[in-house]
C-alpha cells in the first residue's frame, strides 16, 4: 500500500500527506548513522516530502549526506528564522552548502511570533527580500512561512505577502486554544495556499492525556483538515514507521468524530499546545 497524495495548493507540485519532519533523531549532532538510516528508510517507504531548519542542530547536514542522487526524487524544504535579508541570505548559503543541493524546492520563513518580527521581515532589508531574491535566481521554487505562537501574526504575514505554502499546528487541541484553524486557515484555503500541518502529535505530549491510546485518532484528525499534509519529526525507525503505517491506513474522521476530540480535549488544550514538563 503506497501513501497516498496531494497537491501543495498552488505551486502545483504532488507530495505524500505524510512528510519527514526535521525534528527527532534529525535534530541531534553526531548520530549520522542514525539519521542517514531514518531518512532513507523514509524515501524506501514511499515519502516524498522533507523538510528542516537551519535552527535544527545537524538535521540540514544530515539530509546532505543522506540523500545524494535521491534528492531528485523529493520536495526539500527548509528554514530560516533571521529577520535580516543579510542574515536569511548566510543562512540559506549555509542550508543549501549543507544540503549538498543547488536550489530547495520551499524556503521558509521561520516561526514569526511578535510583530516586531514583522515589522524587521517586511521592512528595508528586511528577510523577505532575501526570499525573493532567492526565487528570482532559482535558488527556492517556492516561499512559505511557518508559526505556531499566535495565528493573528501568521495572518498578518498572509496578508503581507503572497507566501506559497503555511506551515502551522493541526490537532484537536488546536481549535479551542489560539486557534490556527479558525483564524488562519480559511485565508490560506482562499489564497490556494499549500498547508502544512505540524504538531499533530503536540511534540508527544499526547500521551499525557487521560484517555490516550495510540497516535492513530491524533494523525486521522490532522490529515481529516483541508490541510496538503503534515510534517512529523521520528526519534528512531521504529516511529517512522508505525507513522507511515497510519499515513497509509488513513480514513478520515467524520464530522461527528472530529467534534467530540476537540470536546474531550478541549480542557487540556492550554497544556497541551504549551505543555513545560
Amino acid at each position: 500500500m503506497t501513501i497516498a497524495k496531494r497537491i501543495l495548493g498552488n505551486t502545483g507540485r504532488e507530495v505524500t500527506i505524510l512528510g519527514l519532519g526535521g525534528e527527532g533523531v534529525l535534530r541531534t549532532f553526531g548520530r549520522d548513522k542514525e539519521a542517514y538510516d531514518l531518512v532513507n528508510r523514509a524515501l524506501d517507504l514511499g515519502i516524498t516530502y522533507c523538510e528542516s531548519a537551519r535552527a535544527y542542530s545537524g538535521s540540514e547536514a544530515y539530509y546532505g549526506k543522506a540523500l545524494k542522487e535521491r534528492r531528485k526524487d523529493i520536495f526539500l524544504a527548509s528554514k530560516s528564522h533571521a529577520r535580516d535579508k543579510r542574515g536569511a541570505l548566510a543562512h540559506l548559503h549555509e542550508t543549501l552548502a549543507n544540503m549538498r543541493t543547488d536550489h530547495l524546492d520551499l524556503w521558509q520563513v521561520h516561526d514569526v511570533r511578535e510583530e516586531a518580527e514583522i515589522a524587521e521581515i517586511f521592512g528595508p532589508r528586511g528577510a523577505i527580500e532575501a526570499f525573493i531574491e532567492a526565487k528570482q535566481q532559482g535558488k527556492t521554487r517556492f516561499i512559505g512561512v511557518t508559526g505556531h505562537h499566535d495565528p493573528s501574526i501568521i495572518r498578518i504575514c498572509l496578508e503581507r505577502f503572497s507566501f506559497d505554502t503555511v506551515l502551522m499546528p493541526v490537532n484537536p487541541a488546536e481549535p479551542s486554544y489560539k486557534s490556527f484553524q479558525s483564524d488562519v486557515l480559511p485565508l490560506a484555503r482562499e489564497k490556494n495556499m499549500g498547508i502544512i500541518g505540524m504538531k499533530v502529535y503536540f511534540r508527544g505530549f499526547a500521551t499525557k492525556l487521560p484517555w490516550y491510546t495510540g497516535m492513530e485518532p491524533f494523525l486521522r484528525f490532522a490529515l481529516s483538515q483541508p490541510v496538503t499534509n503534515v510534517v512529523i519529526g521520528c526519534d528512531d525507525i521504529a516511529q517512522l514507521e508505525e507513522n507511515i503505517r497510519l499515513a497509509r491506513a488513513f480514513a478520515p474522521m467524520s464530522d461527528g468524530e472530529q467534534r467530540k476530540f476537540v470536546g474531550d480535549t478541549a480542557p487540556f488544550a492550554r497544556q497541551l499546545m504549551y505543555y513545560k514538563p
